[in-house]
């Protein structure tokens, strides 16, 4: 799985609705202001309910704030 990387926009996102600080979101979604910092810098991959309570908030799309780069898995 270390081929896996997931970027996103986020930082950008929160700025286009209304320059939304990394506090903000964190509590509209329940999570601490940290975890918001290490999504954002790439450090850790939100669980799936934590990306969709993101989006929701900022109104965009799963894909227009998250992005999979890497190989895909092999089949056996």
């Amino acid at each position: 799985m270390s081929d896996c990387k997931i970027s996103n926009q986020l930082r950008r996102l929160r700025f286009e609705h209304g320059e939304m600080t990394q506090q903000e979101l964190a509590e509209a979604i329940g999570v601490t202001r940290q975890t918001i910092n290490a999504i954002e810098l790439g450090k850790y991959s939100p669980s799936l309910e934590v990306a969709f309570k993101m989006v929701a908030v900022l109104g965009v799309a799963i894909d227009d704030a998250f992005r999979y780069e890497g190989k895909p898995p092999r089949r056996r």
